[in-house]
């Protein structure tokens, strides 16, 4: 069973909501973003979003744009990032979703990127930027690797629109939780739950929202609507303003304890 699949049914069973965090790789180094994600994935964290740093993440807003800034300065790449996910399976069974944008992978070779993922212990794929229309060539060197591809639905997705997404996708569909960029804007919790109620008539797949999620009081109030909820901004600015490299991993605990303490009310 896909790590991401075991991890759901588990949480269920328990009656909890999943804490999906995401970290840029190789932020603000590789050995610090190690310690960092290791952390978080012994503090609460039941899946880890791995950022690939990207010259142009037009998803992203300026947080996690300066994320990435600062980890291609320190020489991170897809292929390092492969190998950071490599170092913490060795570490941990948390599951790892390579969050990246689709011209990486193009340029890196659809073929040794999906062998490259398969050796690393990577158990989910989200391109941003890649519609379903067009993933038939991904989607092939994926197939019997055990690795899911994941999709975004936005506030404006149509349920027809919905089910195409769904088709052919796996682990869990990532619901935004309002239009623009990440870590921007409130949220609408009213208008969340209607839209997440409206998916689960479409969608057999467990819901994560995400986008502007930063508080427990946040996490709190959308717990119950989600199978689980996404993190990222909210971590990144941590690593932003962190003063020394060697206090990162215990400050990223303490966020962590606050969202999950919210989530478990």
């Amino acid at each position: 069973m896909n790590r991401i699949d075991k991890t759901f049914a588990d949480l269920k069973a328990q009656g909890k909501t999943a804490l999906v965090g995401f970290i840029t790789a190789g932020d603000p180094d590789f050995d610090t973003s190690f310690e960092i994600i290791k952390t978080a994935c012994e503090s609460g964290v039941d899946i880890i979003e791995l950022g690939i740093p990207f010259s142009d993440p037009t998803c992203d807003g300026s947080v996690i744009q300066a994320a990435s800034e600062r980890a291609l300065k320190a020489g991170m790449t897809l292929s390092r990032s492969f190998e950071l996910a490599k170092k913490l399976r060795q570490c941990t069974q948390t599951p790892i979703v390579l969050f990246s944008y689709y011209n990486l992978l193009f340029k890196y070779g659809l073929k040794r990127a999906a062998e490259q993922r398969e050796e690393s212990g990577i158990d989910g794929l989200l391109a941003v930027d890649l519609p379903p229309e067009e993933a038939g060539d991904l989607q092939a060197e994926l197939d019997g690797k055990n690795i899911h591809i994941i999709r975004l639905a936005a506030p404006t997705t149509t349920p027809a629109r919905l089910k195409m997404l769904v088709n052919g996708a796996g682990g869990f569909l990532y619901m935004i939780t309002r239009t623009g960029v990440t870590g921007t804007g409130g949220i609408d919790y009213a208008l969340v739950e209607k839209e997440a109620a409206a998916a689960r008539k479409v969608c057999s797949l467990p819901i994560c929202l995400g986008f502007g999620i930063s508080t427990a009081e946040d996490t709190a109030k959308l717990a119950p609507m989600a199978d689980g909820l996404v993190v990222g901004s909210a971590l990144v600015k941590i690593i932003a303003a962190a003063n020394d490299k060697q206090s990162l991993p215990a400050k990223i605990r303490d966020k962590i304890i606050e969202l999950r303490s919210g989530m478990d009310r």
